[in-house]
């Protein structure tokens, strides 16, 4: 008989909470608990347009006609239940609930007609359209906050990967060719002579020089460096002519590091001394 009691009556003394691993028995005498300690918040609004769009929503009203007798008083009716809560969190609202009290007095009110048409304005219009305003927003943002998050739903992946980077060099543009070759130009009419005789110069002479002297020199060398002083002008102006029609031929490359750099005049690979392409 005591042995059917006793589990019973150790349920009753079960401790109602545990205090720094201490068993509490029995309620404090002075314990305070606050009136509104058990209270929920059902619906949660982000601000009166939240609010008015929801009682839209939930009376299933073409929000292009709102009947505002039955909106204006569900809405002070959810203003009331707030301001017993906390006054701060309606001092928002309040605005709004005076503009739904002006908007259902003026329905009341006649209205004069306006324009040709003989309409009458509708005191609801302007509150029609940021209902509309703020529900294309909601949605957008309903939207976005669906779209696929980092951190919530993929998580970013580190991971090296080795790249061989092939440096491209930039190209020559003409007017740097232009300055190289008026710079020649300049050093070359230093030195003058008056003695005026008639020379035969030939472009394809002057190419296969070209070609042999940078084959001399390794297949590689500074543009000004091919062109020699003793030439003379019509001798340098042979000597350029047959450098771009080299180059136009595909038979050396005219290369540049970078802006501003020298120019560099090489061997084009497979390239041959004009007049061998043919044989």
């Amino acid at each position: 008989m005591n042995a059917a009691v006793e589990p019973a009556q150790a349920a009753l003394f079960e401790p109602v909470a545990l205090i720094y691993g201490r068993p509490l028995e029995h309620l404090p005498q002075d314990l305070y608990i606050p009136p509104d300690a058990l209270a929920v918040m059902l619906d949660a609004f982000e601000g009166p347009l939240d609010l008015l769009l929801y009682l839209i929503r939930k009376a299933n009203v073409d929000i292009l006609d709102i009947p505002m007798a039955p909106l204006t008083r569900q809405y002070l009716d959810y203003i009331e239940s707030m301001r017993a809560s906390n006054l701060e969190l309606a001092a928002d609202y309040l605005v709004m609930a005076a503009m739904l009290i002006e908007i259902k007095s003026r329905m009341l009110l006649p209205r004069p007609k306006l324009g040709d048409d003989g309409e009458a304005e509708d005191p609801r219009a302007e509150l029609v359209r940021r209902l509309m305003e703020y529900e294309q927003m909601k949605l957008a943002g309903q939207r976005l906050n669906e779209q696929p998050q980092a951190g919530r739903e993929f998580f970013w992946v580190e991971t090296l990967v080795e790249k061989s980077l092939y440096v491209r060099l930039p190209e020559v543009s003409p007017d740097d060719l232009k300055e190289a070759w008026l710079a020649i130009i300049r050093q070359a009419g230093l030195n003058k002579h008056h003695k005026i005789g008639r020379e035969e110069l030939s472009v394809r002479e002057h190419m296969g020089l070209i070609l042999r002297q940078l084959q001399e020199r390794g297949g590689f060398v500074q543009f000004e460096t091919l062109f020699a002083a003793e030439m003379g002008v019509p001798g340098l102006v042979v000597h350029f002519l047959a450098m771009l029609e080299l180059a136009r031929e595909k038979l050396i490359e005219i290369t540049q590091s970078e802006a501003f750099q020298p120019i560099y005049v090489r061997v084009h690979s497979g390239g041959t001394e004009p007049g061998q392409e043919d044989s």
